[in-house]
């Protein structure tokens, strides 16, 4: 599997990079998956649901099946929460898996971000972005820059810059 982060600051228009990345790269027959960070508790269940009262009595694991999808909930509680590295391997293998967020993992990005935002760049301070969607930062003269609407170039960019994990 090939690897690329897109990272930037909340309300930068990274969610809105990716949904448009996926049909792009899928139109040029890539299989692709997606890693989601979040800083908010997550829930995918409904409270009144049996596989929250399963997760709620002490389940480490529950797994609720349906006739289109599955999904798997892991308890953690008190343990640090899980590494890009664990949430990566434990994806089916695909060509390109996309990471939104996880900004300070060490792994090819692109930086989503808006001078007119007020927030500072990541860019500079990190050697593992590749390129800039939006603007370009002072100290980043090195990378390249794409308009968001660039999606198909930024898909080829992404085809030919995302890095393969190991394994």
């Amino acid at each position: 599997m090939r690897v690329m982060g897109v990272a930037g600051w909340s309300g930068s228009g990274k969610t809105t990079l990716v949904t448009g990345l996926i049909p792009a790269l899928a139109a040029r027959g890539l299989s692709v998956s997606t890693v989601k960070h979040t800083h908010h508790d997550i829930d995918p269940d409904r409270p009144d649901s049996d596989s929250a009262d399963h997760r709620r009595a002490g389940a480490q694991e529950v797994m609720l099946a349906g006739p289109r999808r599955w999904t798997l909930v892991r308890e953690h509680r008190d343990a640090p929460a899980p590494s890009l590295a664990m949430l990566l391997a434990r994806l089916a293998p695909v060509d390109l898996v996309l990471v939104e967020g996880f900004r300070h993992a060490a792994l090819a990005k692109l930086e989503v971000w808006h001078r007119a935002d007020g927030t500072d760049p990541l860019a500079p301070g990190d050697p593992h972005i590749v390129a800039m969607v939006g603007d370009r930062p002072d100290g980043a003269d090195h990378l390249p820059v794409f308009a968001p609407a660039e999606i198909d170039a930024i898909a080829g960019f992404v085809i030919d810059r995302a890095e393969s994990l190991p394994g």
